[in-house]
């Protein structure tokens, strides 16, 4: 197992590809912090955790908070012991026209998904650093590569994602920690299966499908094996790289 006896956080971890990398990187030998801000979805994912017979904590973080993420690395080192591996998973989006959007919503939009990573970072890094040692990797997006319609600020702040871990990983690479992101592109989430109720919603969903050449959505799991793989010592000289898993929808 290339995690054993690892430490990991994930957050966002109460469904979706937060919960399948929580319970790849358990498989994979790590114990987990199982943060999101809904706890009982956490909870959710820590009973479905241990029914695998695996160790892991669920930790209520709203990481748009710098105190809520410190408070989240204290409990999980409290519990659980040192942190080697922070996945920066949570993330927010409402899918609207720019025109009709308004401060507020950019306001959260960007405090979730941009803010957040940074945050939760903040929060682990002095500890990977003394230790000299660590895995960190956000979730950005393609739209935070190529640009998405109807998701504009979410594209300007996942694109933040990437020239933050780009950014980082340079000023910590003598300290031993890799810093990457994986870009999803659309993939079979709870998120995605709310957006499709209703017939034109459906109908954007369809042209997703037919855009991307392997002709289907992105399973959590397929985005969870590629953060494993990131999280481990096999990915040991990779670091400031964003990697898509996007089934060829985007190949930049």
């Amino acid at each position: 197992m290339r995690l054993q006896n690892q430490i990991a956080i994930v957050t966002g971890a109460g469904s979706g590809i937060g919960r399948a990398t929580a319970k790849r990187l358990v498989e994979e030998g790590a114990k987990v912090a199982v943060a999101d801000i809904h706890l009982e979805a956490a909870q959710e994912t820590v009973a479905q955790i241990q029914a695998m017979g695996k160790v892991a904590l669920a930790v209520h973080v709203d990481v748009a908070s710098a105190e809520s993420a410190r408070q989240l690395v204290q409990v999980t080192e409290a519990e659980l012991g040192p942190v080697d591996v922070l996945v920066n998973n949570a993330g927010w989006d409402k899918i609207a026209p720019f025109i009709e959007t308004d401060e507020a919503l950019w306001e959260k939009l960007l405090m979730i998904n941009l803010k957040g990573p940074i945050a939760c970072t903040h929060a682990v890094l002095p500890g990977m650093i003394a230790r000299r040692r660590g895995r960190i990797v956000c979730l950005s997006s393609d739209a935070g590569r190529v640009g998405s319609s109807g998701e504009v600020v979410y594209s300007a702040a996942k694109g933040g994602v990437i020239a933050f871990a780009k950014a980082l990983a340079r000023e910590v690479a003598r300290y031993g920690i890799c810093i990457n992101c994986v870009a999803p592109g659309p993939t079979d989430t709870p998120f995605l299966k709310a957006f499709e109720t209703g017939s034109d919603n459906t109908r954007i969903i369809e042209a997703m499908i037919k855009a991307i050449p392997l002709r289907r959505l992105a399973q959590p799991e397929e985005v969870a094996a590629v953060i494993a793989f990131l999280a481990s010592s096999e990915s040991a000289f990779i670091t400031g790289q964003t990697l898509s898993i996007s089934g060829g929808l985007t190949m930049v």
